[in-house]
C-alpha cells in the first residue's frame, strides 16, 4: 500500500491493522483463534474486513469489536452463528444490541434491557412460552418488568431445547444445579467483592464471567461424554 493510503470508505487517520495484528489482539482473550477462523467469519459475512489496493485484508477497531462478540457469543453462550448474524444485522441497522456495544452515539448508554414483547421476539418464542419459562423459574423480569441480556440468552436455549421436546418443566433440574453452583461459586469470588475497592469489584465480575464459562465448558463436556453410551458413539 503506497504512503498516506487507505482502502475506501475510512476516514484519513484511523488506524488500520493486518490479521497478524488482529490476531494477536484476540489470542489474549480467545487462545484459541486462528487465521484460518477468521477467514471463516468473514466468509459468513459475520465480519467484513476492509482490503487494501495490495489486496491485503485490513481491520478497523470495530471489526476487531465484531470479531470479539462473536468469539464470545460461541464459546460463552453457545449460540449458532444464524443468531449471531442476527444481532449484527440489527446493529447495523442502528438498533441497540445486548452484548454488544451500539452506534458511536450510543457507545455511552447503559447496556440495553428489553420489554416482553421485544424478548418474546428477539428469543424466537412465544408469549406461553415466556410466560412457562418464567413459571419454572428459568426467567424473571427485574424490578422495572425489563430483561437483561441473560435472560435473553436462557430464553433462546430454552426456546431451541423446546423444539426437541425438552419443555420447561423438563429444565427445572438446570436451575436447581444453578443454585448449588452459585452458592459453591460465590465463594471464590466474595472475598473480591467485600474489598471494597474499584479493582476488587472489578476482579469479582471478571471471575465471574471467566467461572462461568469454564463451567459451561465442563458440564458440556461431562453431557457429551455420558450421551455417547446412547448414541454409541
Amino acid at each position: 500500500m503506497t504512503a498516506g493510503a487507505a482502502p475506501r470508505g475510512i476516514p484519513r487517520g484511523e488506524r488500520l491493522m493486518s490479521i497478524g495484528e488482529v490476531l494477536t489482539r484476540l489470542r489474549a482473550e480467545f487462545p484459541d483463534v486462528s487465521i484460518s477462523k477468521l477467514r471463516f467469519l468473514e466468509a459468513e459475512g459475520l465480519v467484513e474486513p476492509l482490503r487494501a489496493p495490495s489486496g491485503y485484508r485490513k481491520y478497523t477497531e470495530e471489526h476487531l469489536q465484531r470479531l470479539r462478540y462473536v468469539l464470545a457469543a460461541q464459546r460463552d453462550r453457545y449460540l449458532p452463528l444464524r443468531v449471531i448474524r442476527e444481532d449484527l444485522a440489527a446493529l447495523d441497522r442502528g438498533e441497540r444490541v445486548v452484548g454488544l456495544p451500539g452506534p458511536p452515539a450510543a457507545t455511552n448508554l447503559a447496556p440495553a434491557l428489553l420489554r416482553r414483547d421485544q424478548l418474546i421476539d428477539r428469543a424466537g418464542i412465544s408469549a406461553e412460552d415466556l410466560k412457562s419459562f418464567e413459571e419454572y423459574g428459568l426467567i424473571a423480569a427485574g424490578p422495572d418488568g425489563l430483561y437483561d441480556a441473560e435472560a435473553l440468552t436462557v430464553a433462546r436455549v430454552a426456546g431451541q431445547l423446546a423444539e426437541y421436546g425438552l419443555h420447561a418443566r423438563h429444565l427445572r433440574p438446570y436451575r436447581a444445579a444453578a443454585d448449588r453452583e452459585v452458592g459453591l461459586l460465590a465463594q471464590a469470588v466474595a472475598p473480591m467483592a467485600r474489598s471494597g475497592t474499584a479493582g476488587g469489584r472489578a476482579q469479582a465480575v471478571q471471575t465471574v464471567h471467566e467461572l462461568a464459562a469454564l463451567c459451561a465448558q465442563l458440564h458440556a463436556a461431562l453431557v457429551r461424554v455420558g450421551l455417547r453410551t446412547t448414541v454409541g458413539g
